[in-house]
């Protein structure tokens, strides 16, 4: 092994768990499923993966294979809210929002914290109402998100 080698293995920082997980064929511990083909669904996922510095994330859109495989046929045939599978556990709406934010950690997990502490039902009540017009702000793709070269890990079918 040549030294540029030897620095490459020590400077690249170690592999999280869900990475071994996917390197290994394995599913991924947390997985955030949301509509493909939905403009502000798309923009959430950038500023996601922008921010989830530790690679905690996988995303997979609820048209998908992914979905049609891990999760149960009512969360796949609405595609009015993300999905948060997290291990066995599935959250969705509001509280799935909050675990995402929960996960990506920083700054984002006190949001996540804060958020936590709006009573249920108003908080789902918001996240319904926005989310029942999120195609006239944002718009609606005719195909789902196709992941960049840099982004394959983290994008499941």
């Amino acid at each position: 092994m040549s030294a540029v080698d030897l620095r490459t293995l020590l400077l690249r920082p170690p592999m999280t768990t869900v990475q071994k997980q996917v390197s290994d064929g394995h599913q991924p511990d947390a997985i955030v499923f949301f509509d493909g083909v939905c403009g502000f669904c798309s923009h959430t996922v950038n500023f996601l993966m922008a921010r989830d510095v530790r690679r905690r994330l996988r995303f997979a859109p609820l048209q998908g294979r992914t979905a049609h495989s891990l999760l149960p046929p009512e969360y796949v045939a609405r595609l009015d809210s993300l999905v948060f599978r997290q291990g066995q556990r599935l959250s969705t709406r509001s509280a799935a929002v909050v675990r995402i934010l929960v996960t990506v950690g920083g700054i984002w997990m006190i949001v996540g914290i804060l958020l936590w502490l709006i009573p249920f039902p108003l908080r789902d009540l918001g996240y319904r109402g926005f989310a029942g017009i999120r195609y006239r702000l944002f718009g609606r793709h005719d195909t789902c998100r196709m992941p960049r070269p840099e982004e394959r890990g983290l994008v499941l079918d």
